[in-house]
């Protein structure tokens, strides 16, 4: 049987927040796929640089991107620097994000809840509409995918923890529905994937690095999801194999 991801020559997919956690597995994994892949990032650069020397050791092709998701020009030049180094842009995994400290909603800030929602829902809006500009086969593109991370908090609400959070997961669950319709015609898939708990150091950088396996043993399947299982769920959505998947939400979540 045919392995039809292989009929398409050209794939160059953009992951953002692609120098950790799931988009580093996500990258990893496309590229040992035959993706060329840009791998965003946006302030450690010694990370990105040994995602891109990982996958360059292994023969793949990558290239590194500092940017800012939530600034427009810099999300432009992302696609351009990509398209640059591997000519034009077929797919993009929507994975940047971040988490804050678990504190019920009456205890957020206006600081913190607007970069919480300019990061998880603006960037990945923006990153989206860049994408299908590109991408779009009524707009001169060759076609292609989008794959955005959303959270099983979308449908979970985090309550206590992270109700800011688990709101703006629910814009990309949103966003996917909508955004596959919209572009259905256009030749552009847009899916998502809905990782539950996963052993990733997101949770340290909201000040719980134990959260992973304390909440995992409470899904049924008994343990936190790792970065490689949510990643090989991404890619198949990449993949031609999903040709005819768009508009979808997947969760991978251990039965949460």
């Amino acid at each position: 049987m045919t392995n039809l991801q292989w009929e398409r020559p050209h794939r160059v997919v953009l992951v953002t927040g692609g120098s950790r956690g799931i988009g580093r597995a996500t990258a990893e994994l496309a590229a040992s796929q035959g993706w060329k892949v840009g791998v965003n990032y946006a302030r450690d650069t010694d990370a990105a640089d040994e995602v891109v020397a990982a996958i360059r050791h292994a023969g793949g092709s990558a290239v590194g991107l500092r940017g800012d998701i939530t600034r427009e020009t810099d999300v432009i030049t992302l696609f351009d620097s990509l398209a640059e180094a591997f000519g034009p842009v077929t797919a993009l995994v929507n994975n940047a994000g971040i988490v804050a400290p678990a504190a019920p909603l009456a205890d957020m800030d206006i600081a913190r809840l607007r970069t919480m929602f300019d990061t998880n829902i603006l960037g990945s809006y923006l990153c989206a509409r860049e994408a299908v500009r590109r991408i779009a086969t009524d707009r001169g593109g060759p076609g292609g995918a989008i794959v955005n991370v959303s959270s099983a908090a979308a449908r979970l609400g985090s309550p206590n923890e992270y109700v800011d959070y688990a709101g703006s997961k629910g814009a990309i669950d949103t966003l996917t529905i909508g955004l596959a319709r919209e572009m259905a015609s256009r030749g552009v898939r847009v899916n998502a994937v809905r990782p539950g708990i996963t052993d990733t150091d997101i949770h340290a950088s909201g000040g719980q690095p134990d959260r992973a396996w304390r909440r995992g043993a409470t899904v049924p399947l008994g343990r936190p999801g790792r970065a490689h299982e949510i990643a090989t769920a991404i890619v198949w959505l990449l993949s031609d194999e999903a040709s005819y998947t768009t508009g979808s939400i997947l969760d991978v979540a251990g039965g949460l």
